[in-house]
């Protein structure tokens, strides 16, 4: 038997949004300083004007250049690219969880 009222149902529920909104945004924040600062680092390491010079234009062997240009590179740049894809995906994930909480609860 539900014994809350509307009233607390409602508090309830914009209670447990703001928790989630406070652990995603606080972790969120991380992952954009770190996906900025590693983006930044890779800059600084590396002249990527000439990367996307020496890329292929043709979509067939785009991967095999990324790999190849990743295991060629000093162990900093590699660091940083692992950082800004890890960051990235972590963004992308959140995000996705936060809109998706956004379409649960109205429904």
């Amino acid at each position: 038997m539900d014994n809350q009222s509307s009233i607390e149902r409602a508090v309830m529920r914009r209670i447990h949004i703001i928790r989630i909104l406070g652990l995603v945004i606080s972790t969120a924040t991380l992952a954009i300083i770190t996906l900025v600062l590693a983006l930044w680092g890779i800059g600084k390491e590396v002249w990527v004007e000439r990367v996307f010079q020496n890329a292929p234009k043709d979509f067939v062997n785009i991967p095999n250049f990324l790999v190849s240009a990743f295991g060629n590179t000093r162990l900093v740049v590699q660091i940083l690219a692992i950082l800004t894809f890890t960051s990235f995906i972590y963004l992308a994930r959140a995000t996705a969880r936060a809109i998706s909480s956004v379409f649960r609860t109205r429904v």
